[in-house]
């Protein structure tokens, strides 16, 4: 155990939450894409090494490079657009050998967390608050160009949720979130054809079942078929036969609903449930108000993810390519995802060891 900081062993509904969750991923991916194996094991070492380095660090000692975070972010993201590989008309990987990454991804906790320390102690000065708007546009609109639209609409939401929760009160808040609806449609304008279409789908999806609907209807198909308990391990019809697109990433959840029945969608719901009610308490008990900030911005992000994941998988929303945190196969996403718990978890246990 003394491989392990003492207060590492003092957060454990985070570690066992995400435990859970690594676990069921794993198991799920082998019955679904056992291709993806044993490649796979070396996205979660990689992934579970990062969140180590950074624990030890501590989210105390991280903050502080905030800027020299920053700029590696914009960096990347701009090596992305000029190296990056085009993958169905699109360049969001950088490729790495034989590997690859999505930058957009991994980069994400650290923006939130430079405006989450930029914002902290700042009063309400006009003039700063613009500037970090602006700074807060770059990366987004990089993000836009690529176009990966799901990533940069969860980034945006987690920055404006950090701006709003430190500046916004009541009727204040309100007002912005007024003007952000008002300012939807204008979104449509900058959608890609084959985003628009996936949208407009959505709503005509039963009257081209075999076409731009056949995602969507097989997805409510797996995710109605597993019954109480499911159909197996590998023994799922819409899974194992191929009927199910991209069931190893986008359609992750109805695949778990078929082999694992409603129990096994259940545990994962479950699991990540409390894990978000634990960081939002580990946030609202934080008087740092940094910490605050990133781990509130980060934890909604997180439940984007999860709910428009999930609500695609019954139908209830468009298709958008979002991966089910901590579960579906993806090393960029699982690497963003613990290096977020990273620092949620090492700024909860270095205020405690201060104490």
């Amino acid at each position: 155990m003394k491989f392990f900081p003492k207060p590492f062993l003092q957060e454990p509904i985070v570690i066992f939450c995400a435990l859970v969750l690594l676990t069921t991923g794993v198991f799920i991916l082998n019955s679904l894409s056992p291709d993806l194996f044993p490649q796979y094991y070396i996205y979660i070492l990689v992934a579970l090494s990062v969140f180590y380095l950074l624990y030890l660090f501590g989210f105390d000692i991280v903050k502080y490079f905030t800027t020299h975070l920053y700029v590696f972010s914009i960096v990347l993201l701009v090596l992305t657009l000029v190296i990056g590989r085009v993958t169905r008309g699109a360049v969001r990987w950088i490729p790495l050998g034989d590997y690859s990454f999505q930058a957009s991804e991994v980069v994400r906790p650290f923006l939130l967390l430079f405006f989450a320390q930029r914002l902290s102690g700042v009063r309400k000065s006009i003039a700063k608050i613009a500037k970090l708007g602006l700074l807060a546009m770059l990366p987004v609109l990089l993000i836009a160009i690529q176009p990966s639209f799901g990533v940069a609409l969860l980034t945006t939401i987690g920055i404006s949720v950090i701006f709003a929760f430190k500046l916004l009160r009541g009727k204040s808040f309100i007002a912005i979130l007024f003007i952000v609806l008002l300012g939807v449609p204008l979104v449509w304008t900058f959608f890609k054809p084959y985003q628009r279409e996936r949208i407009s789908n959505f709503f005509i999806y039963e009257s081209d079942p075999s076409g731009s609907g056949y995602n969507t209807i097989q997805s409510i198909i797996s995710t109605g078929s597993g019954g109480l308990l499911g159909r197996g391990f590998k023994k799922g019809f819409q899974t194992q036969l191929r009927y199910l697109p991209e069931k190893h990433t986008d359609f992750v959840f109805a695949g778990i609903s078929e082999e694992l029945g409603f129990v096994g969608a259940s545990i994962v719901l479950a699991a990540l449930f409390i894990l978000y009610f634990r960081i939002i308490s580990l946030a609202c008990n934080s008087d740092d108000e940094a910490y605050t900030l990133f781990a509130i911005g980060s934890v909604v992000v997180l439940i984007g993810e999860t709910v428009i994941n999930v609500g695609m998988n019954l139908g209830l929303l468009p298709i958008t390519g979002i991966p089910l945190p901590l579960v579906s196969a993806g090393g960029s996403s699982l690497l963003s995802s613990f290096i977020t718990l990273s620092l949620i978890m090492s700024g909860k246990s270095v205020k405690k060891v201060l104490r």
